[in-house]
């Protein structure tokens, strides 16, 4: 494990815009995890650990793209129906074993190799075959091009190019891709190690009696699924009561096994609030004061060698800081190439007044408008802590620090949360 540097998370200064506080996250997050090889099959949203170059071509001859009949191109006449005998089958998997000679037309199906001194394929349903005496001749069409219907070899990949570069997660089309190179296992980055845990003596277990004034915990069962999603090996600490002495000695304890701790809530300076002591007194901890909404600042620092990240304890700004900022940190230190989410520009289908100088993230849906272009509209509660405007909405409206409001009509970002998972 590479250990990350005293004052990694350090910063002095005021408020700081979210595009500023991901650049200096990616100067000063590194990867954390090891290298191993696994089975393919197991590699799914793991993150590469070396680059993968192609040992040979693929396809690695030149094949045909239909079932049909494959002639040399200058054996055609360029303006009247063609007749050739047919002389060869080629199956998917197999060859003629032959060159084709000139002036005779060989029956291939779709993915067969292309024989030699053959350049062009004609579909079927193109061509009209006879058979007399047991000798077959297919009449062929005129207007086709040269080479139509042939994929040549290395049309996917070429031998020798880098076709997954390191720090990538690995998604199913790579999989694929790395199966069709005839990998079996794969060189990855072992999961990050994350703890979870939640504080108070008002928080319950979902499945308990709920006593008055409790509430059931929420946000440690929401950043678990996340972790989880995100591929990393989660550690459930479970709900650690009020005192400062037992947090501690939890903290102590993940930061021996455990590469990062994540947590919400617990963060300020009231007689209750316990977990900034423990961190403070286990190690160092740096509050981020972020130009967001929703969210108050966010807490990074270090136990031991592990990260610590502390997010707001209102269930919609733990899911938002956790997509806008702790997952970036997450997958700087699994070892990715760049944790940022793509954001895509929708028409917006609501007004809404911001006021300047933060970035706000509304909930939002997609619906497409009488003329097909997408639009988003917002959901009608804004809550910090309403859970069931996350679950009602496809994703996250963002909205840039300079803006002052949204009209109709205007362009907007959008974050679907399809796009982080």
């Amino acid at each position: 494990m590479v250990q990350l540097s005293d004052d990694c998370f350090a910063f002095g200064g005021g408020m700081m815009t979210v595009d500023r506080a991901l650049a200096l996250l990616a100067e000063r997050t590194h990867p954390v995890t090891a290298p191993e090889r696994i089975p393919l099959a197991g590699a799914l949203g793991r993150v590469l650990a070396a680059d993968v170059i192609a040992p040979f071509s693929v396809p690695p001859h030149d094949n045909a793209a239909v079932d049909g009949y494959a002639v040399c191109f200058d054996d055609l006449a360029p303006d009247a129906p063609t007749v050739l005998p047919v002389t060869g089958r080629v199956a998917a998997g197999q060859a003629l074993g032959r060159s084709a000679a000139r002036g005779e037309a060989v029956r291939i199906f779709t993915g067969a190799p292309m024989p030699e001194g053959c350049d062009t394929v004609f579909m079927q349903e193109d061509c009209r075959a006879a058979t007399l005496d047991g000798a077959t001749t297919v009449t062929l069409p005129p207007g086709i091009r040269r080479g139509a219907n042939r994929r040549p070899a290395g049309e996917d990949v070429t031998a020798g190019a880098t076709v997954l570069a390191a720090g990538r997660r690995l998604r199913p089309e790579d999989i694929g891709l790395l199966a069709s190179l005839g990998q079996r296992d794969v060189a990855v980055r072992t999961p990050l190690r994350v703890a979870v845990f939640s504080t108070g003596d008002e928080v319950r277990e979902p499945g308990t009696a709920l006593a008055p004034g409790a509430v059931y915990d929420a946000n440690r069962f929401a950043l678990m699924a996340l972790l989880a999603r995100l591929g990393c090996a989660v550690t459930d600490l479970g709900i650690l009561p009020d005192r400062v002495g037992t947090i501690r000695d939890a903290l102590a304890g993940a930061a021996a096994t455990q590469d990062a701790i994540v947590t919400s809530g617990g963060m300020s300076t009231g007689e209750e609030d316990h977990v900034r002591a423990a961190v403070e007194a286990s190690g160092r901890l740096d509050f981020w004061r972020l130009a967001i909404k929703p969210g108050r600042p966010v807490a990074l620092g270090r136990v031991g060698e592990a990260a610590f990240i502390g997010l707001p304890g209102n269930p919609v700004a733990v899911v938002v800081t956790f997509l806008r900022i702790a997952r970036p940190i997450l997958l700087l230190m699994m070892g990715a190439a760049d944790g940022a989410p793509p954001l895509f520009p929708v028409r917006a289908a609501f007004a809404y007044k911001k006021k300047p100088g933060r970035r706000e993230y509304l909930r939002g849906s997609l619906v497409r408008d009488a003329d097909g272009v997408l639009s988003v509209v917002k959901h009608p509660r804004d809550g910090a802590g309403v859970l069931s405007s996350l679950v009602e909405s496809d994703g996250l409206i963002e909205l840039p620090e300079d803006l002052a409001g949204v009209e109709p009509g205007m362009t907007v970002d959008f974050l679907p949360f399809n796009e982080v998972r």
